[in-house]
């Protein structure tokens, strides 16, 4: 099974009011575990940088305007995405933005179903009043976001494929299991239990001499001498 953990970051939070996409990050996961493949693209906004944003994510129009447009990235973003299912924390707000940038160039949008949205599972996984930010359930989960002094698109999408995965229930538990359960060396098990002596295995006299006399009755046996 094939999975899209998807992050972006925006100059906004209303993709209406004229706010654009300026970076997107992804990370593929197989069965649950992630393969090493990613995405990230940073894309020229084509509008001014507000300050709000540029102290979230420290992206300046200055480092943007020399970046593809997301028209000149959907291509590449569409084919790594290849109709795999969205894990995206709060899904409403990136495929909003998105969707209006697939708009803009002409091509179909992102369905919502196609979405995990981990904010709604976490509310589903853990008390309701557990915070749900991506900061807050890497703390609860012991994952090290200390790099995450600015909001990173990439970073984040890794960041929340690990979060995903423990409310999942995590990968890690059940191979630590595994390995316990095999860890008793043979020598150790063997001392553990009782000896027993060997059982004689050839037959009595008196079960010999009934073996040939149910042969007898048989014409033509193949186990005659």
């Amino acid at each position: 099974m094939r999975e899209v953990v998807l992050d972006t970051e925006t100059t906004g939070l209303d993709p209406a009011a004229g706010h654009r996409i300026v970076e997107i990050g992804c990370v593929e996961l197989v069965n649950h575990l992630p393969t090493g493949r990613s995405l990230q693209c940073y894309l020229n906004h084509e509008r001014d940088m507000p300050l709000d944003a540029e102290r979230v994510h420290g992206l300046s129009a200055a480092f943007m305007k020399d970046k593809p447009g997301f028209a000149e990235e959907a291509e590449r973003l569409i084919a790594f995405i290849a109709g795999a299912p969205l894990v995206i924390h709060n899904a409403a707000f990136d495929l909003g933005f998105l969707n209006m940038e697939l708009r803009r160039c002409g091509r179909p949008p992102l369905e919502f179903a196609q979405a995990i949205d981990t904010v709604a599972l976490a509310r589903r996984r853990l008390p309701p009043v557990a915070p749900a930010s991506l900061d807050a359930l890497c703390r609860r989960f012991g994952i090290d976001n200390a790099g995450r002094e600015l909001h990173g698109a990439l970073l984040d999408a890794r960041l929340l494929a690990e979060v995903y995965l423990s409310l999942l229930g995590g990968r890690q538990p059940s191979l630590a299991l595994a390995a316990a359960r095999s860890s008793t060396r043979p020598a150790e098990a063997h001392a553990e239990g009782r000896v027993r002596t060997a059982r004689p295995h050839a037959p009595s006299a008196d079960e010999e001499a009934a073996h040939a006399a149910f042969i007898a009755t048989i014409p033509n046996a193949l186990w005659r001498d």
